[in-house]
Formats: structure tokens, C-alpha cells, sequence
């Protein structure tokens, strides 16, 4: 109660400042989560007659993810003026002087959050339904006219070499976490820097789709949430995020919906063509990835920073074997 009475106090302090409002009260503050990368604390902000739906999302003290706020707020205010639906930033304290962490403070949108909607318990016809409007909405972060929304502004363009930049800053990260050697992700590195492939072209990207990262009203996507890991590169990067055989429970619905079902409607829908062996190797760095956010957790842990023990990531060692043929 201590700690949500202080966070309700900064809070309160921040929007009055913001809002040039001394009256603005927080209310019905609650924290809902804590994930591998946010807090999320809930709250009605009521001000000038009026009580608004917000969240927080805060920085914890440890995190799977080394991410930037002020770069996440930039991309989110650039797709207000696209037809994404996204969370809208209210405030961004990007080195955590109003809360002690970096935090973002958003309206709050109604809907659900289910990671595994496609294997839930809806209709068959409804998962389909809701698997494609989830493949539209991809298709639709790739087709945002990245230039005219003035993120090439905010975020780097690596043009045709967004494969091996990719490569060298999960690298980075590796050589950043690792408390011991890891003989077996050296074979994937190297695999992956004799195989990389040119970008055609560059695009939005949004970097961890899933339904676990968006809301649903009934069964319509109604927003698409978590935009943490945004940035500009090849859009085959997110189809080999989404067609990972481990993600296979989130994205694929048996005898229904598989991966050559949605490269085929967001083909149709980009109006791209799907280069397979592309987003062969994107599946491989999306594995390498995960594998690095694990060792991140266990730097973290053994640095007094998470409470959470990471197993070592043995099950996505062996899948990225049996994607690079050894």
C-alpha cells in the first residue's frame, strides 16, 4: 500500500504539471502487472469535470529488454496519423524523473488480451476471422508510409542491410549479458552472417506481434499494443517473428491457419511478394533473439535486479539446429 500510495502521489504531481491542472486527482490507482519488460499500473484521471481511463507503463528494476521511452512515444505520436490502431501517449519521461523509472503514461483502451485466442474456446470460423484481421493489421504497420510520418526522423534506416545490422546488435547484446560461453549460438552467428539477405525494401516493423500484444473487442483487433522494440527494417523480420515454429500455439490454428496461409493474404494485402528464404533466416535470428533475452533475464537475476530464475535456453538452442540443418 506504501509503495501504491507514493506511486499515486508522483503520479497525481506529474499530471497536474502536465495538465497545468493543481486539482487533477489520480484515482483507483492499481497495479495490473508486471511482465518480463513493464509495470502497468491503472488509473482514472480526473480533471477539469471529467474522469479519463490512463495506464503507466513503467520500466521495473530489471528487464528482458533494454529499450528506449522517448524513441517508443516518437513512433506511437507518428501513427496517430496512420490507420494503426495504436495506444496514444499521453507523457514521456524517458529517464525516469517523475516515477524513479522510465515511464510512458497512455489513454487507456477497453478490450481483451489473450495470447492464445486462436486456440481458445470461440468457433472455429471467429479464431479464423480474428487470425486474419491479425495478419491485415501487420501488413497494414508495413504499409505505413514511414517517411511521411516522420519516423525516419526518429529512427535509423538500414536499408538494404537491415539483416546484418540485426545481426551485429543481438550480438551486441549477447556479448553485453553472457556470464559464460555459448559455444552453440557462436555456430548460429556465424550461420547467420554467411546467410544474410538484402532488404527489398524498407518498412515499419514492429518487432514482437502476437496476439498476446493486442486488444480485442468481441471478435474484432481492436489495437495493437507493446511497440517497445519498433523500428525500421525488413518487413520479412516480423513474418518470420510470427510463422516460428515455437510461437506455433499464438499463430497457427491446426488444419485452419498456418504459416502459407498468412505469408499468402499478406502478400495479397502488401502487395509484396514473400521471399521464403528470408524469412527462413528471420525465423533463426527471431530464435537467437529469444535466446539472448533469456541470458538477459539471467544477468538480471544474478545482478540482485529480477526475481525470476531463467532456465537455460536449451529447447530454442535445439529448434535453431534444426533450422540451420545441423
Amino acid at each position: 500500500m506504501a509503495g501504491t500510495d507514493a506511486m499515486r502521489a508522483r503520479l497525481q504531481a506529474w499530471a497536474a504539471e502536465e495538465l497545468g491542472d493543481p486539482s487533477a486527482r489520480v484515482v483507483g490507482l492499481r497495479r495490473t502487472s508486471a511482465g518480463f519488460s513493464r509495470e502497468n499500473w491503472e488509473f482514472e484521471l480526473v480533471h477539469s469535470g471529467r474522469s479519463e481511463p490512463m495506464i503507466a507503463r513503467r520500466d521495473p528494476p530489471g528487464s528482458v529488454l533494454d529499450t528506449d521511452r522517448a524513441l517508443e512515444a516518437a513512433v506511437l505520436r507518428a501513427l496517430e496519423r496512420t490507420d494503426v490502431p495504436a495506444p496514444v501517449v499521453r507523457w514521456c519521461d524517458p529517464i525516469g524523473e517523475r516515477l524513479g523509472r522510465p515511464t510512458l503514461v497512455m489513454d487507456r483502451a477497453e478490450g481483451e488480451c489473450d495470447w492464445f485466442v486462436l486456440n481458445g474456446p470461440r468457433p472455429l470460423a471467429a479464431r479464423v476471422g480474428i487470425a486474419e484481421q491479425l495478419c491485415d493489421r501487420l501488413a497494414d504497420i508495413h504499409l505505413v508510409d514511414w517517411r511521411a510520418n516522420g519516423l525516419g526522423d526518429v529512427l535509423d534506416d538500414p536499408g538494404p542491410k537491415a539483416a546484418h545490422r540485426a545481426v551485429d546488435q543481438w550480438e551486441g547484446e549477447l556479448r553485453r549479458v553472457q556470464v559464460e560461453a555459448q559455444p552453440e549460438l557462436e555456430l548460429v552467428l556465424a550461420w547467420l552472417r554467411e546467410h544474410a539477405p538484402g532488404s527489398p525494401g524498407t518498412a515499419l516493423v514492429h518487432a514482437d506481434f502476437k496476439p498476446g500484444n493486442v486488444l480485442l473487442q468481441g471478435d474484432r483487433v481492436t489495437m495493437v499494443m507493446d511497440w517497445e522494440l519498433a523500428h525500421l527494417g525488413d518487413p520479412m523480420e516480423d513474418l518470420g517473428w510470427v510463422t516460428n515454429p515455437l510461437r506455433a500455439r499464438e499463430h497457427r490454428i491446426e488444419g485452419a491457419w498456418g504459416p502459407d496461409d498468412l505469408l499468402a493474404r499478406w502478400a495479397l494485402r502488401t502487395g509484396r511478394t514473400v521471399d521464403a528464404d528470408a524469412v527462413r533466416w528471420w525465423r533463426v535470428l527471431a530464435n537467437l533473439k529469444l535466446c539472448v533475452i533469456v541470458l538477459t533475464g539471467t544477468r538480471a537475476f544474478l545482478d540482485g535486479r529480477f526475481d525470476r530464475v531463467h532456465q537455460p535456453p536449451l529447447t530454442l538452442v535445439r529448434l535453431l539446429f534444426d533450422l540451420i540443418g545441423l
